[in-house]
């Protein structure tokens, strides 16, 4: 007969991780010392090292760092920074004004990495049952369009070409080229790319969601964690904005200057009836 486990044990299994191991006068991250992580390894290497459980080699964590800086702002017309500096002049710290920004990161704004991806992995699962990749891409893209479904990752309001795709692409081909990624991913965004061209008669660029997409499954990542590294990386810009709002002042700042006004689209004005 089994002993029964004592509360203490209980406990220990319930919050189960192989992610730190802590006891006084003792951090040890996936098994590293955290003493000798510091100093020798860098921020990105360390977000590699925390949400994969290894450490990466410096020129992963070079690509990985390029996608993670590509993504930290857009201005405050994106409506993550906008709802930061607007928690500040609502009386909010720093903090509310962080985590009232990042809730709004979801799946159209913020996920999109995310939804490329899936994707992406997608195709790459018909091309290993034999499919060529143009016809994968067809037979993945194809009943997404008939039902009208957005594809994430390409097309923007306010770049015809997004610059951070442009130099993204370079450090891609060239991690390519140096056998530091096989460079999958990367011809399966761009098979994307042409795919939607023909499909919609119109050039719809890839954005900054589908490259770094591109980036995060050549590395590896799983698509949860492309979310998780765009929300990462848009935390600087984030924290940026709302400190920048904070040293300007204003109060209760919505989203257009009130001169403004906003249009009102319902009944005209009547009397409340007697009753």
């Amino acid at each position: 007969m089994t002993e029964p486990r004592s509360a203490e044990a209980a406990i220990q299994e319930w919050w189960r991780t192989g992610i730190i191991d802590m006891a006084p006068g003792r951090i040890g991250i996936r098994g590293y010392p955290i003493q000798e992580l510091i100093g020798n390894v860098s921020f990105v290497e360390m977000i590699w090292l925390m949400v994969r459980g290894d450490l990466p080699s410096r020129a992963q964590a070079q690509l990985l760092e390029a996608a993670l800086v590509a993504a930290v702002d857009h201005g405050p017309q994106a409506p993550s920074i906008a709802i930061s500096r607007m928690a500040i002049t609502c009386g909010g710290d720093i903090n509310n004004a962080m985590a009232s920004a990042i809730n709004v990161l979801d799946d159209i704004h913020g996920g999109a990495g995310q939804g490329a991806l899936l994707i992406y992995r997608e195709i790459l699962e018909q091309m290993e049952t034999g499919t060529d990749l143009q016809q994968a891409t067809e037979m993945v893209l194809r009943p997404k369009i008939d039902a009208r479904q957005p594809i994430p990752g390409f097309g923007h309001r306010y770049h015809p070409v997004d610059p951070r795709t442009v130099r993204l692409t370079e450090l891609v081909e060239s991690a390519r080229d140096e056998g530091v990624i096989s460079g999958e991913f990367l011809k399966i965004a761009q098979s994307v790319e042409a795919w939607l061209a023909v499909a919609k008669n119109k050039v719809l660029p890839m954005n900054i969601d589908g490259i770094t997409a591109a980036i995060y499954g050549e590395l590896g990542f799983d698509a949860a964690l492309a979310r998780g590294l765009f929300i990462l990386s848009r935390s600087i810009g984030i924290l940026s904005h709302a400190y920048e709002q904070s040293q300007f002042g204003g109060r209760i700042k919505g989203p257009t200057p009130p001169s403004l006004g906003y249009k009102y689209v319902g009944e005209p004005k009547r009397s409340v009836p007697e009753r």
